[in-house]
């Protein structure tokens, strides 16, 4: 089958209400990634020096050896930055990120962070890169890391965050079984379910952009009033949206030895005591946004149309388009993918076929239609969908008058155009399909040909709607 595997609708144009607890507008949550000593070091068994986020933009990984300025960067980052960052976000809910290594050379800090009540996530074995790992690779250190870390802590993570992901990380982390939540996403401001090999997995996505990691990546903030202006002005949107009835979550991600430094660190304060100035604002931990969320919005489980049989496809979706599955059999070939599990991404596809199909077929769909209030709906002959739109519009309960009304007009109407009356009766109510049906009948074919074909598409959108998520 040729599948498109990536997810570019979401939540769609309308966001779900989340429903934050006490109304909030707003939920606000704090990343700390705890890394120090657990990146990458001849030390540590890998088989070169650390080359990412550190104060040395665009450093080079030295083969084989140590790097003493980048081992003390990152030791700043144990040493001295967690701790200004624990003072001032103590008693707000934080989640860390931590790599398995790394709290386990810092049993102080992990001490720290379970004093304050912070959830404690895992952010992998180490801090090293895994896009070519092989599953089975990748698996065992996930494996390790979360025995690691039950050791170190005392508890199992709830999360699950690898950051320097393969394409294989999240589903590794959904296979496991144990988390809550999985966070290697930047693709929405809110959780979202994701389904991986038939099991749904919650994802609650990160940020790469309100995040400290910027001050060490080229075009990134070069002072912490960039910092700040930055995060407040993204949690302004946010909160906007929030007033309007659209409430979102604001991810920030911090480094100990990024954001720990004094010159940034009063960046976040200031941010905070924004934060602080507004109503409405929930400060949460991951696990608590994921258990929000998974209560108040549970997966939703169907038959999604890019996983199914052409079989079970056609089956399913083979009359929307009026005892046409010729229109569901070609639109199996596309390139499907989660956008076509809802009804405007399926209808899409299937108005693909029935626009680029000939005129003959076309002509075919109009004339598979029934009458309106014809002798197919006096003999209960219609389709199950075609009956419940002609009752939508009280076509099953003429008066004599209007039954021979609709009766002249259909004949007139096929003996001009070649094919019955199509309209979505679900738009009208009885007199506008009246006025409607007199008005089309002035048509020249080419442009009515057109017209009915607008209302064949119309009708399998709203059976669709019905049919799938919108």
């Amino acid at each position: 089958m040729n599948r498109y595997p990536r997810d570019m609708i979401g939540h769609g144009p309308t966001s779900p209400d989340p429903k934050w607890p006490n109304g909030a507008r707003i939920a606000v949550q704090i990343v700390i990634n705890y890394e120090e000593g657990g990146e990458n070091n001849i030390l540590h068994g890998d088989a070169a020096s650390e080359a990412f986020l550190s104060e040395i933009v665009g450093a080079a990984a030295w083969p084989g050896q140590r790097h003493w300025n980048m081992e003390t960067i990152y030791e700043y980052g144990a040493r001295a930055g967690f701790w200004r960052l624990y003072r001032m976000l103590k008693g707000i809910p934080v989640t860390v990120y931590g790599v398995a290594t790394a709290l386990a050379r810092g049993p102080e800090q992990v001490a720290a962070m379970q004093d304050a009540g912070w959830e404690i996530a895992s952010h992998g074995l180490k801090w090293i890169e895994y896009k070519d790992y092989t599953a089975e690779a990748e698996r065992a250190e996930m494996e390790e890391a979360i025995r690691l870390h039950t050791e170190v802590t005392g508890e199992r993570p709830r999360g699950w965050y690898t950051g320097r992901a393969s394409m294989q990380s999240a589903a590794l982390a959904a296979e496991e079984g144990g988390f809550s939540y999985v966070a290697d996403s930047y693709a929405d401001d809110l959780p979202f379910w994701q389904s991986f090999d038939g099991k749904d997995q919650l994802v609650v996505p990160y940020t790469l952009d309100a995040n400290d990691m910027r001050f060490a990546t080229p075009q990134g903030f070069n002072s912490g009033e960039q910092f700040y202006a930055y995060l407040r002005d993204t949690f302004d949107c946010l909160y906007a949206e929030g007033v309007m009835g659209a409430p979102k979550m604001m991810s920030i991600g911090l480094h100990c030895r990024l954001a720990g430094r004094p010159g940034r660190a009063v960046a976040l304060q200031k941010f905070l005591d924004h934060v602080r100035s507004h109503s409405d604002v929930w400060f949460a931990t991951r696990l608590e946004i994921a258990e929000h969320w998974a209560a108040t919005h549970p997966p939703v489980t169907f038959a999604r149309p890019s996983e199914m049989t052409r079989e079970d496809f056609v089956a399913a979706y083979g009359d929307v388009f009026e005892h046409s599955p010729w229109i569901a059999d070609r639109a199996f070939d596309l390139e499907l993918g989660p956008v076509h599990d809802r009804a405007g991404g399926l209808w899409n596809a299937l108005t693909r076929m029935f626009r680029s199909a000939s005129p003959d077929e076309r002509l075919g769909v109009l004339t598979a239609h029934p009458d309106l209030a014809g002798k197919l709906a006096a003999a209960k002959r219609l389709t199950q969908a075609s009956t419940a739109e002609q009752a939508s519009a009280g076509l099953d309960s003429l008066t004599d008058d209007e039954r021979d009304s609709f009766t002249r007009l259909n004949t007139d109407y096929v003996e001009k155009f070649g094919f019955p009356f199509i309209i979505a009766v679900r738009d009208h109510d009885k007199a506008g399909i009246l006025a409607a049906f007199r008005t089309r009948l002035d048509h020249d074919r080419e442009t009515e040909f057109a017209t009915a074909c607008a209302q064949v598409e119309r009708i399998a959108q709203l059976r669709l709607a019905d049919m799938l998520p919108a």
